[in-house]
């Protein structure tokens, strides 16, 4: 009963919700049946709106076809009046130009009115700025003028040809703008060219010469300054700048050179180098050995001062004040010009001395040359760099070679006048030592200490890479050296065995040799020249011959006197006849040493000799005496004691006549002792 009851009220349930469908259903259909006529309504209206539009469309064509000729005529107007107006501008342009080139114009007269009475350096350089910066707007603005001219002028030209051809504008306008052409063409052909060469432009650039000159001597060499303030070379610079600018870099270039050229001549020429003027060999061939000793070195000094400060000023202002001017290529060139001409001068003058007579001493003041233009040569290439200097540093190199060549020269006929005895005289007839030699071994002593050793090892290198390409089997410059001044002591020797040759009294000629060959010993030693040579040298070759010489002396002049006593007698007169001719030999060789022979004053010398002597003589003649006085006091006048014999010889060796005081210098600085 319950299932039936509950089956009863589903099925009732579902009745009831297929009505609420059915409802819904119907609903929506009288929904449809609305919107479907709806629809027609507005189909209709659609239509009658589209034949409206059809209607409207064919007017507006009608109205399309009315109105385009205006528009074409519309859009024409405003193509001519674009093409009018970029023919105008450019004109209108220049016009401007024109005004603003004569604003300047007056600002530059205005500028001058006041720049020239200024008397105030500091002003008047302030000034001087603002008058080349009031220069360079002028000259710019003519430059514009004449870049703006021909493109204005030739763009109003088409647009009035066009015109003219065309009829496109009204008489009026194509009138002016044609008015306008001529106006502007006469405009532009008779000022641009007299702006920038016969009016205010030019005469600035006048004025702006006159105070570039006038800067540039102002400009002067003062001891430990720079060339010009910073005011100065800013000026310079910016001058330069503008005349170089306006068609006027070589008339910048010439004025600078010229001007520096002399204020750097002028602050030589403070040092009165008035030996420059003599630079032929002849002339100072003339010259008295003191005076081109003198030269010489100030000229040394003068080259050096010209190069390390001069020059060295110039060279920068040059740089500073030029260096703007095409990319930096002009002021290398410009510097040269400038110290082309000064070392000419100094080239000159070194030249002749390197090509004048070979003196021998003139060997040391070339080499003084060679060393101070050694010593100089960094600096010298540095201020001479580039290839702007190339013919400068060529003709240093080509003086350095002079005097290389001149001082080996010098050197080696020094040699050979020694070697041929040219010195003209005879051996001291005295047996002193000859001037040639003192001259010479004093000569060597100065070459062998180091301000002159240097030089002279480079040289002789220099002189035999030149010719051999090599050092040949030598180790060292000092090799070098010692073997070319060996070769100077040889010629010396020889020519001391020369000059002994030539004396008749063998005495003298062994006092001869033991006086030169001692000197040499005695002033070489402890020296440079002692040391290069090296002792064994000097003792093998000069202090054994000095000795040997001394025996020989001893021998020849006392050693006979000494074997009259010794030797026994043949004849009636026996121990008298001795003693005699003893004496008479005796008296005989002390008038020779007081009169004749001299023996250099040398202490260590004169005190060997002495004492050589009294052992060679003394001995024997005081035997002879004790033994044989007794008998000889009756028979013989003249038979002095051995006091008296002892007194002689010392008056011989320690004065009164034998001793030599030796002579100060007077041929040259070598010619005599320290």
């Amino acid at each position: 009963m319950e299932n039936t009851a509950r089956a009863h009220t589903a099925a009732m349930e579902a009745i009831n919700e297929d009505d609420e469908a059915i409802t819904k259903l119907e609903t929506a259909c009288s929904d449809l049946k609305s919107i479907l006529n709806q629809c027609v309504t507005i189909d209709s209206t659609y239509n009658k709106i589209h034949q409206n539009l059809q209607t409207i469309q064919e007017s507006l064509t009608i109205s399309s076809k009315t109105v385009a000729p205006l528009q074409s005529l519309s859009i024409a107007n405003k193509a001519l009046d674009t093409r009018i107006n970029r023919a105008v501008s450019p004109a209108l342009a220049l016009l401007s130009s024109f005004t603003a080139s004569e604003s300047l114009q007056r600002l530059l007269l205005d500028m001058a009115s006041e720049l020239f009475p200024e008397k105030s350096p500091k002003k008047r350089l302030a000034k001087l700025i603002e008058y080349v910066g009031c220069v360079d707007r002028l000259d710019a603005a003519i430059g514009a003028i004449g870049e703006e001219s021909e493109p204005a002028i030739q763009k109003l030209q088409e647009v009035v040809e066009f015109l003219s051809r065309t009829k496109a504008a009204d008489p009026y306008t194509t009138a002016r703008l044609r008015e306008t052409l001529a106006t502007l063409k006469a405009l532009c052909e008779a000022e641009v060219d007299a702006m920038r060469f016969d009016g205010v432009l030019d005469e600035a650039l006048l004025n702006l010469q006159d105070e570039y000159e006038a800067l540039m001597l102002g400009i002067r060499h003062r001891d430990g300054e720079g060339l010009g303030t910073e005011m100065e070379i800013e000026v310079l610079e910016k001058i330069s700048l503008t005349l170089a600018a306006n068609d006027c870099l070589d008339i910048c270039i010439d004025m600078f050179v010229k001007v520096r050229y002399r204020r750097a001549a002028k602050a030589l020429m403070r040092l009165n180098p008035d030996y420059l003027r003599r630079y032929t060999p002849e002339e100072i061939d003339e010259m008295q050995w003191e005076d081109l000793e003198t030269s010489i070195s100030l000229w040394m000094q003068h080259l050096e001062l010209a190069v390390k400060a001069v020059l060295v000023s110039e060279k920068r202002l040059c740089r500073r004040v030029l260096g703007g001017l095409m990319g930096g290529a002009i002021w290398p060139e410009c510097f040269i010009k400038i110290a082309d001409k000064i070392m000419a001068v100094f080239f000159r003058f070194g030249e002749g001395v390197a090509r004048s007579d070979k003196a021998p001493q003139k060997l040391f003041k070339l080499l003084d040359m060679f060393d101070s233009l050694e010593a100089l040569k960094p600096e010298f290439e540095e201020v001479f760099e580039g290839e702007a200097g190339a013919d400068i540093c060529a003709r240093f190199r080509e003086l350095e070679k002079l005097l290389v060549h001149a001082s080996t020269r010098v050197f080696w006929e020094l040699g050979l006048q020694i070697e041929g005895s040219q010195d003209g005289l005879p051996p001291p007839v005295d047996g002193s030592v000859p001037k040639l030699v003192r001259y010479a071994v004093n000569y060597l002593k100065n070459l062998a200490v180091d301000s002159y050793s240097s030089p002279m090892e480079k040289v002789l290198r220099t002189q035999q890479l030149w010719k051999g390409g090599t050092l040949s089997d030598l180790e060292n410059d000092g090799d070098l050296l010692r073997d070319a001044i060996s070769n100077v002591m040889e010629a010396i020797q020889r020519n001391i065995e020369s000059k002994k040759m030539r004396y008749k009294d063998k005495v003298v000629a062994q006092i001869f040799l033991m006086n030169t060959y001692w000197y040499i010993y005695m002033r070489t030693r402890n020296t440079e020249l002692g040391k290069l040579l090296g002792e064994a040298y000097m003792k093998k070759r000069y202090r054994n011959a000095a000795e040997e010489s001394a025996y020989l002396y001893q021998k020849l002049a006392w050693g006979r006197l000494v074997r009259l006593l010794e030797k026994e007698s043949d004849d009636g007169g026996g121990e008298a006849n001795k003693v005699e001719a003893f004496m008479n030999g005796f008296d005989e060789m002390c008038e020779r040493h007081i009169s004749s022979y001299n023996i250099v004053y040398d202490a260590d010398l004169r005190d060997q000799i002495k004492e050589a002597t009294l052992r060679l003589v003394l001995p024997v003649y005081t035997e002879f005496y004790d033994a044989n006085m007794p008998a000889l006091a009756a028979v013989v006048e003249d038979c002095r004691p051995p006091e008296s014999i002892e007194s002689s010889l010392r008056q011989i060796f320690e004065g009164g006549g034998g001793v030599q005081v030796e002579q100060t210098r007077s041929m040259s600085q070598f010619d005599g002792d320290e």
